[in-house]
């Protein structure tokens, strides 16, 4: 019962940090930013001046410029669990005579995946240059509010086309960004949009497909074992039938790699599934995560409608065109000539 409420409470705090997270997103002055705010000023009085320069460094060192880091965590991770996989929780379904194709499963989602990540992270993610910026400049309308013409980005010295943003990881403006993913040590923008959705969707059904594996061996185990039909003694000596948090200590105590393992991917597969929600939103309307975060400052909607000049100016999305069309957008992004047929 320990080991559960342990769990059941890390899994919660984790869900809800998760989900203060992407609701206090793009609002300068949320709550959360305040409390954050205020934490690091408490902090600075206890902390050393020395010390707080060296952590300030190494963060910004790790979130806001390229590196290789996360790429090679995300591969550990994934080389750590399917060792696991492949170590025991393979070998147990072989034994007690699972169907191949359901073993096999995980590990074509894997090189599906591990495809997409590749595509996504070498390929260009839709860098503005001095050649192409003339083309670009025309494949998306200026809306007045989020995007306005004539502003020039300081880094690149080039007018901002619409929809774009200078990553400062990458030192780049990007055409369509949508951010800058540490996992891929990439920008997410117009050319490899696609990819990237491809690759959380397929990352989001391999860690499904490994929990059902796993959790499916483990009820077998525990039928074939008729551990359901029994009973046990607490500590005052009393005899109670067994319950799930009984099962679930026995099965921690009998394999607890399997057990630890598949608690990891099914947190995983929640965070993933969350944002594979939130991503595929985004596409069916048009939008990117840059500009989710930016028209809540505005009170955003979807729907394309004027505002008179005299009242304050509310964002409004004028480049989603059905659900479709917005998909075959995210895959093949239009072009300047594209836009003058249309």
């Amino acid at each position: 019962m320990d080991f559960l409420t342990l769990f059941l409470v890390y899994l919660c705090f984790v869900l809800v940090v998760t989900a203060l997270l992407c609701l206090c997103s793009g609002r300068k002055h949320s709550f959360l930013a305040r409390s954050v705010n205020r934490a690091s000023q408490v902090l600075s009085l206890v902390i050393p001046t020395q010390l707080q320069r060296v952590t300030h460094r190494a963060l910004h060192r790790l979130f806001h410029t390229r590196s290789c880091l996360f790429v090679v965590l995300h591969v550990a991770l994934q080389a750590a669990v399917f060792g696991e996989y492949t170590w025991e929780v393979f070998g147990y379904c072989l034994e007690l005579q699972f169907h191949l194709f359901l073993l096999l499963l995980p590990y074509l989602l894997l090189a599906g995946n591990m495809g997409c990540f590749l595509l996504c992270s070498r390929a260009n993610p839709g860098i503005i240059t001095k050649s192409n910026h003339a083309s670009l400049v025309k494949v998306y309308a200026y809306d007045g509010v989020m995007f306005q013409r004539g502003i020039v980005c300081p880094t690149c010295t080039l007018e901002k086309p619409a929809r774009s943003k200078h990553c400062s990881a990458c030192g780049m403006c990007v055409q369509r960004f949508d951010h800058h993913c540490v996992w891929l040590n990439n920008c997410v923008g117009a050319s490899n949009t696609g990819w990237f959705l491809l690759y959380l969707l397929s990352l989001t059904a391999t860690a499904t497909a490994l929990a059902a594996v796993t959790a499916a061996l483990l009820l077998r185990v525990v039928l074939l074992s008729g551990l359901t039909r029994g009973a046990y003694l607490d500590a005052q000596g009393q005899e109670h039938p067994v319950d799930v948090p009984f099962l679930v200590q026995h099965l921690f105590l009998t394999f607890p790699r399997i057990v630890f393992m598949l608690g990891f991917v099914i947190l995983l597969t929640l965070v993933l599934g969350g944002y594979s929600s939130f991503s595929l939103y985004l596409a069916f309307t048009n939008q990117t995560t840059n500009e989710w975060c930016k028209s809540r400052r505005f009170g955003g909607s979807h729907h394309l409608s004027s505002q008179p000049h005299d009242r304050q100016l509310v964002y409004k999305n004028i480049y989603s065109k059905g659900i479709w069309r917005n998909l075959k957008e995210i895959f093949r992004p239009p072009t300047e000539l594209e836009r003058k047929k249309k």
